[in-house]
């Protein structure tokens, strides 16, 4: 079971890995596309763009269905989730490795200035 939830989360990065999957994913949100309507920005053929997309259906991101001689395309939200847990253990994590240095900055900052304030005294 964790396995395959590995195998998934490697198949949602390996297609977020690639630019131009972002941008079809991000013209998806708006809406079903056909292939040719995903390519036409990239000025790619319609066999490079059905790549793009058979790389986002194996990542469970995109569904396509086929209407006569045409193949469109619809997000799939769900595989971002995990995804998106993954990546906010991280945060959280970095963020609370950020915090304590934060700290120990202030800390270091209010000691140096009153290091500087008793030194000052003397000087006068």
């Amino acid at each position: 079971m964790v396995e395959s939830e590995a195998r998934r989360l490697d198949a949602v990065f390996h297609a977020l890995g690639d630019a131009t999957r972002r941008r079809m994913l991000q013209r998806l949100a708006d809406g079903e596309r056909s292939v040719g309507e995903l390519a036409a920005p990239f000025a790619m053929s319609l066999a490079a763009a059905s790549k793009h997309v058979q790389a986002l259906e194996r990542a469970g991101l995109v569904r396509r269905r086929i209407q006569g001689r045409t193949h469109l395309c619809r997000l799939e939200p769900r595989p971002l989730a995990g995804a998106h847990a993954w990546l906010g253990f991280y945060e959280r994590f970095w963020n609370g490795r950020l915090d304590i240095l934060e700290g120990l900055l202030r800390q270091d900052d209010t000691t140096d200035t009153r290091t500087t304030d008793t030194k000052g005294d003397g000087d006068e």
